[in-house]
C-alpha cells in the first residue's frame, strides 16, 4: 500500500500544475467552511482574471485591428483620389 501512495505522489507532482492532495481529516469543524470559502475566492479570482484577459485579447485587439484596416483603407482611398 505504501508503494501505491508513493506512486500517486509521484504522478501528482508531474507537469506544470501539480495536483494538491488535501488531508482527509480536518482538525476543526470550521476548517471545512474556511476551505470552501477559500475555494470560492480562488474561483472568483480565476474568473476575474479570465474576463480581464478576454477583454484585453479579444475586444481591444479586435478594435485595434479594425481601426488599422480602416486607416489603411482610408490612406489607399486618399492616394487614389489625389492622383
Amino acid at each position: 500500500m505504501a508503494d501505491i501512495k508513493d506512486l500517486s505522489q509521484i504522478i501528482a507532482s508531474k507537469g506544470d500544475k501539480p495536483l494538491l492532495f488535501l488531508s482527509v481529516k480536518l482538525l476543526l469543524p470550521g476548517d471545512g467552511e474556511l476551505e470552501l470559502k477559500l475555494r470560492e475566492l480562488k474561483a472568483k479570482q480565476e474568473l476575474r482574471k479570465d474576463w480581464i484577459l478576454f477583454i484585453v485579447r479579444d475586444v481591444v485587439a479586435f478594435a485595434v485591428g479594425i481601426l488599422f484596416m480602416f486607416a489603411v483603407g482610408g490612406y489607399s482611398l486618399f492616394t487614389l483620389i489625389n492622383r
